[in-house]
């Protein structure tokens, strides 16, 4: 049967699009332009003069939907592939968005940083090593630098140590649930939340005819016969009664992560230690620690982390003082 030059003009173009190559092209382009209608429907939202919790409303439900269907249509594209290029691209459409996002929210913005590290004020002169040189030798800066290790030091050490003994020793307790869920509470509570706590029980009026102290920490010195003391401005021990606050939080989130991999330590194993002689302490050392070393590194990690992301409490604390 004779086939007329349009038929057979869209019917090489219907071939090339269920060919390999074809389906492999619309499986990257149809994900891209739905990704541009829905940038543009955001763009849209933003300068529209609707009322805000509209497009609220709208730009979640846009912007979850969207996003699901950008999912779907890139797993159904390249489902309509051939198998071999289906294990090559699927892994793709689920991991590359992440991926894309990472790499324009992290990485990008970390390269940029380590370029304008070696401009000056304006970013627009070249000035080498000037800043870090600055960084390592200024004053402040190495004030900076050292409340910094302080707070991770001091700050991981105590509330992992705390948090290990807390875990083991309530583990044997009968009234475990109601000390943990005690001790954990102060994770509910944001770092300004635990500032302005923490800002009254340091609070030091001064001394004086009539001055009465509303400090939790100085009304119990005063009751003792004691002498109430400026806790946040005697340096450097404001820092450490700062540190105590981020232990108040820190610790009970050691003691939970903590506690669920000591009670994953099969018993036998403890067991046969004390029938071989062990005492509790061997137990502890040579037995426990080396099984949840693993585990102890991460909470580690996390509580350090955590450190270096406490400006909150010193802000609300202290106003940035020294």
């Amino acid at each position: 049967m004779a086939m007329y030059p349009g038929e057979k003009k869209r019917s090489n173009i219907l071939d090339w699009l269920t060919s390999s190559v074809g389906q492999i092209l619309i499986s990257l382009f149809v994900p891209v332009l739905t990704f541009i209608v829905l940038w543009q429907g955001f763009i849209f939202l933003r300068d529209a003069n609707a009322p805000k919790l509209v497009i609220v409303v709208v730009a979640v439900v846009w912007g979850v939907g969207g996003v699901a269907l950008l999912y779907f249509v890139s797993n159904w594209l390249v489902e309509k592939t051939s198998r071999q290029w289906l294990h090559r691209l699927q892994p793709f459409v689920f991991v590359g968005p992440a991926i894309v996002l990472l790499g324009w929210y992290l990485a990008i913005p970390t390269l940029r940083t380590l370029y304008l590290s070696f401009m000056n004020a304006n970013s627009r002169s070249f000035v080498g090593l000037d800043n870090f040189i600055f960084a390592f030798t200024d004053r402040v800066m190495l004030e900076a630098f050292r409340n910094n290790l302080l707070w991770m030091i001091f700050g991981t050490a105590l509330s992992v140590g705390l948090g290990l003994a807390i875990a083991v020793l309530a583990d044997r307790s009968r009234y475990e649930k109601i000390y943990k869920a005690i001790i954990f509470m102060p994770m509910a509570i944001s770092f300004v939340g635990a500032g302005v706590i923490w800002k009254f029980m340091y609070t030091y009026k001064g001394e004086g005819y009539g001055v009465v102290e509303i400090g939790l920490l100085n009304a119990i010195i005063l009751a003792l016969g004691g002498k109430s003391q400026p806790w946040l401005t005697t340096p450097p021990w404001n820092n450490f009664f700062l540190i105590v606050i981020m232990v108040w939080l820190q610790t009970g989130y050691a003691m939970v992560i903590l506690s669920s991999a000591i009670k994953s330590i099969p018993a036998e194993l403890l067991e046969a230690a004390r029938v071989d002689g062990a005492n509790e302490f061997q137990v502890f050392f040579q037995i426990m620690i080396p099984v949840i070393k693993g585990t102890l590194m991460s909470v580690i990690t996390t509580i350090v982390i955590f450190s270096l992301k406490l400006f909150d409490i010193v802000r609300v604390m202290t106003g940035g003082n020294n």
